[in-house]
C-alpha cells in the first residue's frame, strides 16, 4: 500500500489553540471522545488546513491565515456552503461535519470535514508509489476525467446555479484579476502591463456555464492507496464558483510543469507532471476537449490567462511578505517568481498565432 498522506509540525506562528478546538469538536460532534491531536499539512500559502486527531476518528480544520487579508478572500463559509451542496452530486467532495461562524471560537470563521485517508501527490511521488509509464499515464488520465466529470455537473440540480454572476465570466477575470494584480504590485515586480493588455484584447466570450474549481491540481486530489488510478477526493473548494470549463483548465495548467520546461519553471514545480507518462500540456489539452466535446482554435488565450493568474496570486502572498505582514520565510522569493512568469506570458504571447 502507498504511503497515506499525513500532516506535520504545526508552523511557528500558526498554532491552534488545542482546548478551544477540542471543546468546540466535542460539543459539535456527537459522542466524540478522547485525547485531542493537532497537525498541520504542508502548503497553506491561502487558507491553512489542520488535522485533528481523536484516536482512530481523524477530521480536517479549515480556516484563513493569520494576520491582514484581502476583504473578499477566505470566505470559509462560502466553502462549506459549496461542499455541502455540491456532495451528493459529486461524491468526491468530503463531508462537512461541522461550520464555524462564531469569532469567540478561533477569531475567524472556520470548517471541519472528514478526513479521507488517501495518497496525495505533492512535489514527486510519495513513498511506495512505483508506477511505469503506463501506469502513470492512466493515473494522469483518471484525474483529468475527475475534471472532465466535475464540469458536467448540473449546477441547477445541485442548487448552485446562483454561485456565479452569468455570462461575462471570462471578462470579469480579466479585469478582476488585472486590477488585484496593480493593487499588490511591489517596486521590485514588473508591471505585467503587456500581459494585461494583450489579454483584455485577445478575450474570447464564454464557451459555457458550468461548475468549476478553480485550483486543480494534483496535490487537491485524494487518491486511493490500494489503487492509485481512483480519485476518492478532490480538495480545497475554496474559489470554486459557477464559470468557463477552459478557464478552469488553464488554471491548472499553469501548475502542469512538464519535465522540459527551463529550470525557472522547475523551480515552481509543486506536482509531479514531470514523471515519465505523465501527458504535456498540449497533450491534456487535447484530452480534455476530446472527452468534454468543446471546440476550440486555440488554447493560447487560456494559457496566458492561467500563468497570469497565478502571477497574481502569487504577488499578493509576496505583497503581504513584503509588507513585513507575515513574516514566512517560504514567500521571500515570490517576487522573483512573479517577475519569471511575467516573462513567460511575454513570450508566449510573441508566439502565438492570436
Amino acid at each position: 500500500m502507498t504511503q497515506i498522506d499525513q500532516a506535520g509540525a504545526i508552523r511557528e506562528g500558526e498554532e491552534l489553540d488545542v482546548a478551544v478546538v477540542d471543546r468546540f469538536m466535542k460539543n459539535a460532534i456527537p459522542g466524540l471522545q478522547g485525547e485531542i491531536q493537532i497537525h498541520q499539512y504542508p502548503g497553506g500559502a491561502s487558507n491553512l488546513t489542520y488535522q485533528v486527531d481523536y484516536g482512530d476518528r481523524s477530521f480536517v480544520l479549515r480556516r484563513p491565515p493569520f494576520g491582514k487579508i484581502a476583504k473578499s478572500a477566505h470566505d470559509m463559509l462560502r466553502e462549506a456552503r459549496v461542499m455541502k451542496a455540491l456532495k451528493p452530486v459529486y461524491p468526491y467532495v468530503p463531508e462537512i461535519v461541522a461550520i464555524c461562524d462564531d469569532h469567540e471560537v478561533l477569531g475567524c470563521d472556520f470548517y471541519v470535514m472528514e478526513r479521507l485517508k488517501g495518497v496525495i501527490l505533492r512535489q514527486d511521488f510519495p513513498k511506495g508509489l512505483n508506477l511505469d509509464e503506463a501506469d502513470t499515464r492512466k493515473l494522469c488520465l483518471s484525474v483529468i476525467d475527475r475534471l472532465v466529470e466535475l464540469h458536467q455537473v448540473d449546477a441547477k440540480s445541485a442548487g448552485l446555479d446562483s454561485l456565479g454572476k452569468g455570462a461575462g465570466y471570462v471578462q470579469r477575470q480579466i479585469g478582476g484579476w488585472s486590477d488585484r494584480f496593480r493593487k499588490s504590485r511591489t517596486e521590485d515586480v514588473g508591471d505585467f502591463e503587456e500581459v494585461m493588455t494583450w489579454l483584455h484584447d485577445k478575450m474570447p466570450d464564454d464557451v459555457a456555464q458550468c461548475v468549476i474549481h478553480n485550483d486543480y491540481r494534483f496535490d487537491n486530489v485524494v487518491l486511493n492507496p490500494d489503487n492509485p488510478f481512483e480519485v476518492i477526493g478532490v480538495l480545497d473548494w475554496e474559489m470554486a464558483t459557477i464559470g468557463d470549463p477552459l478557464m478552469d483548465l488553464g488554471n491548472s495548467l499553469a501548475y502542469w510543469i512538464q519535465a522540459d520546461d527551463e529550470p525557472q519553471m522547475q523551480i515552481l514545480r509543486r506536482q509531479p507532471t514531470h514523471q515519465p507518462g505523465m501527458l504535456t500540456r498540449q497533450e491534456v489539452v487535447d484530452y480534455y476537449l476530446e472527452r468534454s466535446g468543446l471546440k476550440i482554435a486555440s488554447f493560447d488565450f487560456y494559457e496566458v490567462y492561467g500563468l497570469f493568474r497565478l502571477a497574481v496570486i502569487i504577488q499578493q502572498i509576496y505583497y503581504r511578505y513584503f509588507h513585513g505582514q507575515t513574516k514566512d520565510k517560504r514567500f521571500a522569493g515570490f517576487g522573483m517568481a512573479a517577475n519569471y512568469l511575467e516573462q513567460r506570458c511575454q513570450r508566449l504571447i510573441r508566439e502565438s498565432s492570436l
